[in-house]
C-alpha cells in the first residue's frame, strides 16, 4: 500500500466522519419532528384495526376511513381530558379561597390522630414533620408564574397535537408510507425480507397496544368500583390516573398505590382517623391489591402471550435491563423495541440457535 492509497483512505474516513456528524447534527435539530413521527406511528398502530375494518368490511375509501379513525381517536382523547376539567376548575376555585391556617390545622390534626392510634411519641412527629416548617418554604406568589407556564405548555401541546394528527392522517391513509420510508434506506436485495419484518412487527405491536388499552380498562373498572363503594370523591378520575400509571412497568403500580392511598385519605380529612380514615383507606388498598393480582396473573400474561408472544420471565429481564440502561423511558419502550428486534432477528438470523429459541412461538 503506497502513500497515495493511505492518503485516500484517510480522506475517505474523514469525509465519512464528517458526513456522520452532519447527519447526527441534523437529527438533533429535527428531534421534535422525529418525536411527532414516532408518536404518530404508535397511534397509527392503535388505530390500524379500526381503519382496516372501515376499509375492508365497510368498503370505505382510504381518505374517509382515515378521517373517521382520527375523529374517533380525537374524540377519545378529548373525552379523557374533559374528565379532568371539572376537577381542575374546582381545584382552581379552592386554591383561590385557600385558607392556609385551616389546612395547617387539618394536617396537624391528622398527624396527631395517627400518633394516638399507633401509640407513637407525638414529640417525635413534631420534630420530624413540622407543619410550620413545611409551609414557611411554600411561596404562594409563584402561582401566577405557574399558571403562565401551564398556558405555554398547553400552547405547545396544541401545536404538537396538530402536527401528530397531520402526520397520522397520511400514515393511516397510505398504510405503506412508513414501509416506503424504511425501504428507501435499505439495499434492494433485502427489500422483501425487510418488508416482511415490517408487516409482522405492525401486526404484533398493534395487538400489543390494543392489549394495553384492555389492561388499563380492566384496572380502571376495578378501581372505580372500589373507590365508589367507599365514597371516595372523584373516584373515576382517580381510578383512571392509577390505571394509566400501570403502563410504567413495576414502578407504576407502586406510584399508583401511593397516589390512591393519599387521595383516599385526603377525601376524608377532618374525619375521625381510627373509625373512618384508616378503615376506608385499608379497604381501598385491599381492592387495589386485588386489582393488581388480577392484572399480574391474568391480564398481563394474556397480553404478552397473545400479542408479542414472549414469556413473562423473558419480558421481566428485558424490562429490567432496559430500565437499567435508559431509566423509566427504557422500561416503557422495552417491549415494543424488543419485539421489533426479535422479528428482525428471526428474518435475518433464522439459523442462529439463540434466535431460534427466542422466536419459536412466532
Amino acid at each position: 500500500m503506497n502513500a497515495k492509497e493511505i492518503a485516500n483512505g484517510i480522506v475517505r474516513a474523514v469525509l465519512q466522519l464528517i458526513g456522520i456528524s452532519i447527519v447526527v447534527w441534523l437529527l438533533i435539530q429535527i428531534k421534535t419532528l422525529l418525536i411527532y413521527m414516532l408518536i404518530a406511528a404508535i397511534v397509527s398502530l392503535i388505530g390500524r384495526p379500526i381503519n382496516k375494518f372501515l376499509m375492508h368490511r365497510l368498503k370505505m375509501r382510504s381518505i374517509l376511513a382515515s378521517s373517521i379513525t382520527i375523529a374517533f381517536l380525537l374524540w377519545l382523547l378529548i373525552s379523557i381530558f374533559s374528565l379532568f376539567v371539572p376537577l381542575l376548575v374546582q381545584q382552581g376555585e379552592n386554591l383561590s379561597l385557600l385558607d392556609v391556617d385551616l389546612l395547617k390545622e387539618n394536617i396537624q390534626t391528622l398527624i396527631e390522630e395517627i400518633s394516638v392510634y399507633f401509640n407513637l411519641d407525638n414529640s417525635f412527629w413534631q420534630q420530624q414533620f413540622s407543619v410550620d416548617n413545611l409551609f414557611q418554604n411554600v411561596n404562594f406568589g409563584l402561582l401566577p408564574e405557574l399558571l403562565n407556564q401551564t398556558l405555554e405548555l398547553l400552547g405547545g401541546f396544541t401545536i404538537g397535537l396538530f402536527s401528530v394528527v397531520f402526520i397520522l392522517f397520511f400514515f393511516l391513509k397510505d398504510s405503506h408510507l412508513q414501509e416506503k420510508i424504511i425501504l428507501g434506506l435499505v439495499n434492494d436485495n433485502v427489500t422483501a425480507r425487510v418488508e416482511k419484518s415490517i408487516n409482522k412487527t405492525k401486526n404484533l405491536l398493534s395487538r400489543y397496544f390494543l392489549g394495553l388499552l384492555l389492561q388499563i380498562s380492566i384496572l380502571m373498572i376495578i378501581y372505580s368500583i372500589v373507590l365508589a363503594v367507599f365514597s371516595v370523591e372523584n373516584a373515576f378520575i382517580i381510578a383512571f390516573l392509577c390505571a394509566l400509571l400501570n403502563l410504567i412497568p413495576y414502578l407504576g403500580p407502586i406510584i399508583s398505590g401511593v397516589l390512591m392511598l393519599l387521595l383516599t385519605m385526603s377525601s376524608f380529612i377532618g374525619s375521625d382517623f381510627s373509625t373512618i380514615i384508616l378503615p376506608k383507606a385499608s379497604y381501598v388498598m385491599i381492592g387495589f391489591v386485588i386489582g393488581q393480582l388480577i392484572d399480574n396473573f391474568f391480564s398481563q400474561p394474556f397480553i404478552f402471550s397473545n400479542s408479542v408472544k414472549s414469556h413473562p420471565l423473558e419480558i421481566f429481564i428485558v424490562i429490567l435491563a432496559s430500565g437499567t440502561l435508559l431509566g423509566p423511558v427504557g422500561m416503557i419502550i422495552a417491549i415494543p423495541l424488543y419485539t421489533t428486534i426479535k422479528v428482525i432477528a428471526q428474518e435475518f438470523l433464522a439459523e442462529n440457535k439463540i434466535v431460534k429459541s427466542l422466536t419459536k412461538n412466532f
